[in-house]
């Protein structure tokens, strides 16, 4: 986390840490196979410890490791974009002592989303959404849902078509409640009709409203130095009733080394 931005400093006691990161897929071998990076991404998780983290590419054996790396009060929900444990998940970590899992679900973006690993848009891969409806047990009888996803990386019909898939999950969605969405859209906020659709479904964008923010970076570093001013595709998003005190972009790395090819978005959030 910037040193200027810290996104629980000074907020209120009840305020929601949430970030969104793509955790970039395990794999055995190069300079930046898991087993070199884990270590980098347990001290970066447990120095934030979020109460709340969607992650993207996590496979099932990693996203175990990072549970137990993280902490003893922490839990996951998601399934593989192929099905059961099958490939990348879309993963929704939460904090055990802070928030308690009402519901959940699991759905492929496609014409089909309940049948498992489909793609009818031409995406290069099947894409999944994880949503849960939490209770905050910070603040009795307050709930809220979290919605993440990872978005194709080469359509851009399939990634309108998503937008349109997920608008119909928001608004079934209890409305009286928060929404917090978070992912990676592989696309540059600001600058491709996904993300106006995105807001277009009622949704803002938590980097701009924010009382506080670190310095912009590109969220996809590609396992390079941070890139000033760059193009943030890994976004957190909420409906506008919820006020976001801060917001940042963690260039953590230790020993020379970032945990992964992207950089992850943090917001505190107040959901009252």
């Amino acid at each position: 986390m910037p040193d200027d931005v810290g996104v629980r400093t000074g907020a209120a006691a009840t305020a929601l840490s949430v970030m969104t990161y793509n955790l970039k897929v395990a794999h055995g071998f190069g300079g930046n196979r898991w087993a070199v990076r884990r270590p980098v991404m347990r001290e970066l998780l447990r120095r934030e410890r979020p109460h709340v983290i969607g992650t993207q590419e996590g496979l099932y054996r990693q996203l175990r490791t990072i549970k137990k790396d993280i902490g003893p009060h922490y839990d996951w929900i998601g399934t593989g974009r192929m099905g059961g444990r099958k490939n990348e998940f879309a993963a929704v970590f939460y904090d055990t002592g802070r928030l308690e899992p009402i519901e959940s679900d699991h759905y492929w973006l496609s014409d089909t989303p309940s049948v498992i690993a489909s793609n009818t848009w031409g995406a290069d891969l099947p894409r999944v959404v994880t949503w849960v409806r939490f209770g905050d047990l910070a603040r009795e009888g307050r709930e809220f849902y979290v919605l993440n996803t990872h978005l194709d990386h080469r359509s851009q019909y399939a990634r309108e078509r998503s937008v349109e898939l997920i608008g119909e999950t928001l608004a079934a969605f209890d409305s009286s409640l928060p929404v917090v969405v978070t992912g990676d859209f592989n696309v540059a906020a600001h600058h491709n009709r996904v993300y106006d659709a995105m807001l277009a479904l009622g949704l803002v964008d938590t980097w701009d409203t924010a009382g506080a923010r670190g310095p912009l970076y590109a969220t996809f570093n590609g396992f390079r130095p941070p890139e000033p001013d760059g193009e943030r595709i890994d976004w957190i998003l909420t409906t506008p009733r919820v006020t976001t005190l801060s917001a940042a972009i963690n260039t953590f790395t230790m020993n020379g080394r970032t945990p992964s090819d992207h950089l992850p978005v943090q917001a505190s959030l107040d959901l009252s």
